[in-house]
């Protein structure tokens, strides 16, 4: 059902500075920010050879990851997304698993312009999972 797995996000107060270590110490290639205000985030993306890193900072105030980065001001792991197949079918399977779906249950597009949907880190192990239609 999981594929690969597609990136781990970091939230931070400035998504665009804290990617350029990437660039600078690693050689990583850097996309612009991107404002995504259906999730209430900027993302900046550090593309690696085997995966990638998402930058996240808060979109405003109302952010949903505003009180996230308040508590952790120099930045945290938000979360990790993995790739599927069948979003729905995985969606269902996760949830016959008893894990909880985050929002309304439907899928959003995402950053990568595919649909996504967010799982309660208590079901894994303190962990917010992300899936990502392939």
């Amino acid at each position: 059902m999981l594929g690969r797995l597609n990136h781990v996000a970091i939230a931070v107060k400035d998504a665009k500075k804290a990617a350029r270590i990437y660039g600078g110490a690693f050689g990583a290639q850097i996309s612009d920010a991107v404002p995504l205000p259906e999730h209430g985030v900027v993302t900046v993306f550090v593309t690696l050879p085997n995966t990638k890193i998402e930058f996240i900072e808060p979109l405003g105030e109302a952010s949903p990851i505003a009180k996230f980065v308040e508590r952790n001001a120099d930045g945290g792991i938000h979360h990790v997304c993995y790739e599927v197949v069948d979003i729905i079918a995985s969606r269902d399977q996760l949830i016959r698993e008893g894990a909880r779906v985050l929002g309304d249950g439907q899928p959003k597009i995402g950053a990568h312009g595919k649909p996504v949907l967010f799982f309660h880190p208590k079901d894994f192990s303190g962990a917010l999972v992300e899936i990502e239609q392939a």
